[in-house]
């Protein structure tokens, strides 16, 4: 009934593709469509490619970046007690003149 109300369906390939986890993952694709070479694992998220001998490995994720690791690639360890000096000289200041300071 449905087939018949939209049509014939368009020819399919099937293609699998494996991951370093040694996952398959049979995706299906029009005839017409150009396969990718790479595709996600849907199970781990890794790359999966066309070559079950060669799986692609993992990709390495760098490390999250603190801001003080930001900063002290920008900043010498002399500069950071130049600017230290500095900061603590105008809270001294500050708090000689009276000013509240949390």
């Amino acid at each position: 009934m449905g087939e018949a109300e939209r049509g014939e369906a368009a020819p399919r390939q099937t293609v699998t593709y494996h991951c370093s986890q040694a996952h398959r993952a049979e995706i299906t694709f029009s005839t017409e469509a150009a396969v990718p070479e790479s595709w996600d694992c849907p199970k781990c998220g890794r790359p999966a490619s066309l070559d079950s001998d060669n799986p692609p490995p993992a990709q390495r994720n760098e490390p999250y970046k603190t801001h003080l690791a930001y900063v002290k690639e920008r900043r010498s360890d002399a500069e950071a007690a130049d600017i230290l000096d500095e900061a603590i000289a105008l809270l001294r200041s500050r708090r000689k003149s009276g000013d509240v300071i949390f």
